[in-house]
C-alpha cells in the first residue's frame, strides 16, 4: 500500500497544477473572444481589397516603373508581380512565443518540416522567417538543408499592421534583389473555438486572378495615373496578406490553448479524485491494521 504522506504531496502537488491550468484557461479565454472579433472584422477588408486588386491588375494591363519613384523593394512595384524560376524559397512561420497551446507549435512546425524536405528533394533551398519564439527554437536545433533568418518575437505576440509592414519590407527586399524566388506564409485560419487548419499562403510574386470584363467598372480614373496607384496598392495588399496572417495564428493560438488547459484542468480533476480514493484506501488499510495489532496484543496478554 503507498505511503499516506506520498500520497498527501502528489494531491497537493495536483491541486497547485490545477490553479495553473485554470488560470491559464480563463486568461486565454478572456483574450480568445478579443481576438476572434478582430479576425472577424478584418476578413470583410482582406476581401473587398482583393477585388479591388483584381480590377486593378485586370485594367493597367502592362506594368511599368517609368516615371515611379523607388526607394525600397515594396516600391517596386513590377518586380513584386513578375515570376522566375524558384531556386530558393522563403517560408515566414508563425508561431507562439509560449507554449502549452496543444498541438498547435507542433503542426505548424512538422508541416515546414516537410516542405523544407520537398525542397531539398527538389533542389530548392529554404530560408526561414520564423515569428514567434517557438519557430526560432525549433529551426535553431534541427539540422536541414535551409537558412534560418532572425525571428520576429515582438510581433508574435501583439500582431499589428506596423509589424506586418516590417516583415513586408524585409520580405520584399530580398525577393526583388534576387535572393529568393518565392516566399509562402504558413500559417492557421481560425475556424472557431474549437478548431483551425493550418494553411499555405503565396505572398510573393502577388499572383491573383485578374478580374472578368464584367466586373469592372464602367469607368475608372487613377491619379496621377494607374502605375502610382498600383505602386501604393500592390504594398498594401502584401502587408494586409502579413497582417491577416499573424490575426489567424494568434487567435488559433489562444483557442487552442483555451482548450489544452481545460482539458488539463479536467485531467487534473480526475487524477485529484483517484487520488484521494487511493488515500482513503490506504487510510483506512493503516487503521485497520492498527486495530488488528491492538486486539492482537490484547488477546496475548
Amino acid at each position: 500500500m503507498a505511503n499516506l504522506k506520498d500520497i498527501k504531496s502528489r494531491i497537493n502537488s495536483v491541486q497547485n497544477t490545477k490553479k495553473i491550468t485554470k488560470a491559464m484557461k480563463m486568461v486565454a479565454a478572456a483574450k480568445v473572444k478579443k481576438a476572434e472579433n478582430t479576425v472577424k472584422a478584418s476578413r470583410p477588408f482582406s476581401d473587398e481589397l482583393l477585388n479591388l486588386f483584381r480590377k486593378m491588375v485586370a485594367t493597367v494591363g502592362e506594368y511599368s516603373s517609368a516615371g515611379l519613384k523607388i526607394e525600397r523593394g515594396l516600391d517596386d512595384y513590377p518586380a513584386l508581380l513578375s515570376r522566375r524560376e524558384v531556386k530558393t524559397e522563403g517560408l515566414l512561420v508563425i508561431t507562439s512565443n509560449k507554449g502549452l497551446a496543444g498541438a498547435y507549435n507542433a503542426n505548424i512546425i512538422k508541416t515546414t518540416l516537410k516542405r523544407i524536405k520537398d525542397n531539398t528533394e527538389k533542389g530548392i533551398n529554404t530560408v526561414i522567417f520564423p515569428v514567434g519564439q517557438k519557430a526560432v527554437s525549433a529551426f535553431k536545433n534541427k539540422k536541414g538543408r535551409y537558412e534560418l533568418r532572425e525571428g520576429y518575437l515582438s510581433i508574435a505576440n501583439e500582431p499589428s499592421a506596423t509589424g506586418a509592414n516590417i516583415i513586408a519590407e524585409d520580405i520584399a527586399e530580398d525577393f526583388v534583389s534576387g535572393k529568393i524566388d518565392k516566399i509562402d506564409i504558413i500559417t492557421t485560419h481560425f475556424n472557431n473555438m474549437m478548431s483551425y487548419n493550418i494553411v499555405d499562403w503565396e505572398v510573393l510574386p502577388v499572383e491573383i486572378e485578374k478580374a472578368e470584363k464584367h466586373e469592372l467598372d464602367p469607368v475608372m480614373e487613377f491619379e496621377p495615373s494607374a502605375h502610382a496607384v498600383l505602386q501604393q496598392l500592390v504594398p498594401m495588399f502584401i502587408t494586409n496578406s502579413i497582417y491577416q496572417a499573424l490575426l489567424e495564428a494568434n487567435a488559433s493560438e489562444l483557442a487552442s490553448r483555451m482548450t489544452a488547459m481545460s482539458a488539463a484542468s479536467n485531467n487534473a480533476e480526475e487524477m485529484i479524485n483517484t487520488l484521494t480514493v487511493d488515500y482513503n484506501k490506504a487510510r483506512q488499510w493503516a487503521i485497520t491494521q492498527e486495530l488488528v495489532e491492538i486486539v492482537s496484543g490484547a488477546s496475548a496478554i
